[in-house]
């Protein structure tokens, strides 16, 4: 089953069919909305709003182990985030779709783990995003001639304000190309799930480094925002029409990724912990 995770200004899948909004369910507290299941072009489809429906919830305040751990109670195999971003780079320019392949963590008040006392793990993040996934959101993209590139790095801050030009420009000299609010911990989760992850940034605006564009407000975004969501359902339409119907092996091992990250051993294991990770980890606790 292949799960989206709308971000700013998408918040439904048009032309789903034989659909209907689930309860989501988590051991982890509430997620952001009940999901919404059905099928495109004959492919599963879970549908998750990252902020809910009608934007309720701001990047801080977003339960991101929920999310994720339902999304895995429902079967979802391969996460595709849809997220906006602003751009740290002239030729990333408002429009352009980014399939990013690195991230940098900048966040510091969000539960990043489903592990923690009475249960540790450590998985391998080196490759956060699945290139398989990647690959076929880049096929995708071309396919219907959005402006898209594949590659890059995307800044995770934690928000909710918009960057300092300070902050700005010390992004850009790391070597950042895009910079949002939410996709961390995210893929740092879909990785504990062993979900293959991927995202395709939707570039809003040039944050606040450049000098000839006005500084990134809420309205300048919107405006931008309602032609990028317009091509992102065009893309979840055309990636649904090529995806493989069988589940192939992640190129990176994310749908193992925890067969070589517990550190715990099991006479020591908290059975509380264990009790909530019967989705997540099950796979390998159940052993």
């Amino acid at each position: 089953m292949l799960g989206i995770i709308g971000g700013s200004g998408v918040y439904n899948i048009e032309g789903l069919e034989n659909t209907r909004w689930v309860k989501a369910k988590s051991s982890f507290g509430e997620p952001s909305d009940d999901i919404m299941v059905g099928e495109l072009a004959g492919q599963p489809i879970a549908f998750l709003p990252r902020h809910g429906r009608g934007h309720r919830i701001p990047p801080t305040e977003i339960n991101f182990r929920a999310n994720i751990d339902a999304l895995k109670r429902l079967g979802v195999t391969d996460i595709i985030s849809v997220s906006a971003v602003g751009s740290l780079h002239e030729d990333l320019a408002p429009g352009t779709f980014v399939i990013v392949d690195q991230f940098i963590d900048r966040t510091f008040a969000r539960d990043k783990s489903f592990f923690g006392s009475g249960l540790v793990a450590h998985v391998s993040m080196a490759h956060p995003v699945c290139n398989r996934l990647g690959g076929h959101l880049h096929e995708a993209a071309q396919q219907i001639g959005i402006p898209v590139v594949r590659g890059g790095t995307y800044l995770v801050m934690e928000g909710s304000q918009f960057s300092s030009l300070a902050e700005s420009e010390l992004y850009r000299s790391w070597k950042c190309d895009v910079i949002g609010m939410t996709n961390m911990p995210e893929a740092k989760l879909a990785r504990e799930a062993e979900i293959c992850y991927a995202t395709v940034a939707m570039v809003t605006d040039y944050d606040c480094w450049h000098e000839e564009v006005a500084h990134v407000d809420v309205a300048s975004v919107l405006a931008v925002m309602k032609g990028n969501t317009e091509k992102a359902q065009r893309l979840v339409h055309k990636l649904a029409e090529i995806f493989p119907r069988e589940h192939q092996p992640c190129p990176i091992g994310s749908d193992t990724a925890l067969g070589v990250a517990i550190i715990t051993p099991p006479e020591a294991r908290d059975p509380a912990l264990m009790a909530k990770l019967d989705a997540v980890a099950g796979r390998v606790l159940g052993k």
